[in-house]
């Protein structure tokens, strides 16, 4: 788009050379916040098909009118209006778990590296206790976590730096791994795990409306008040 000059006529003739020059790396400026906005999709999370059924509330079906990522984080409400994503409580709930995403806050599962086949494995393993917390730490102490690496790979003390503990899981016991979604491997004692993407794995649940929920409560207690009030007399 070319700049309107009309609306410059007024001023200077250096002044209006300087804010049409100052004006076209404001809208590359403004392309690039843009595009920065879109985060790049993860191991688990790859494609619009998976967050939208990673997120629940039946969004999974509205996937083939959005197949492009860049559409999934760059859509306005009107335009998911647009393209038939109904009711709003629906397209709010998406944009809300849009903007979870793009800041990095994910669900369980979200922060896995090695996933195949929207497949993650994990595994219990044994690290030197944390020197740096608050507590005293006892030497030669071990503690255990849950990491992500793929039931074929080694976990060799270079690798054990590298690892981070997965979010959501933890060790019960000697060595159980527990947490949502988590599907014990045979023969292994709870100490080996998978976790598969699944339909509404990051859902959050609409909260139960009481009295006819906040727009409608002042006006369904009243009437119930009033009926209370009218069979007392009887």
């Amino acid at each position: 788009m070319k700049p309107n000059r009309a609306k410059f006529h007024r001023l200077p003739s250096s002044l209006i050379s300087c804010l049409l020059r100052s004006q076209a790396p404001v809208r590359q400026l403004h392309q690039q916040i843009s595009a920065n906005q879109i985060p790049s999709p993860t191991p688990f999370v790859p494609d619009t098909k998976t967050f939208l059924s990673l997120i629940g509330r039946n969004l999974s079906q509205h996937a083939a009118k959005i197949p492009a990522w860049e559409s999934l984080f760059s859509l306005k409400s009107l335009q998911l209006r647009k393209l038939g994503v109904e009711p709003a409580r629906s397209r709010r709930y998406l944009l809300w778990w849009r903007d979870k995403f793009r800041k990095g806050v994910y669900g369980i599962g979200g922060d896995l590296k090695d996933v195949k086949d929207s497949v993650a494995h994990v595994r219990v393993v044994e690290v030197p206790a944390d020197r740096s917390s608050r507590t005293l730490a006892v030497p030669g102490a071990m503690k255990k976590l849950v990491v992500n690496v793929p039931p074929d790979v080694p976990v060799t003390e270079s690798k054990l730096r590298e690892l981070r503990p997965v979010d959501g899981l933890k060790v019960r016991g000697a060595h159980t791994i527990v947490g949502p979604y988590v599907e014990p491997v045979k023969g292994t004692g709870g100490s080996m795990a998978t976790i598969k993407v699944q339909e509404g794995m990051w859902e959050q649940k609409r909260g139960q409306k009481i009295d006819g929920g906040e727009r409608r409560k002042v006006q369904v207690r009243r009437k119930r008040k009033l009926e209370e009030i009218r069979k007392a007399r009887g």
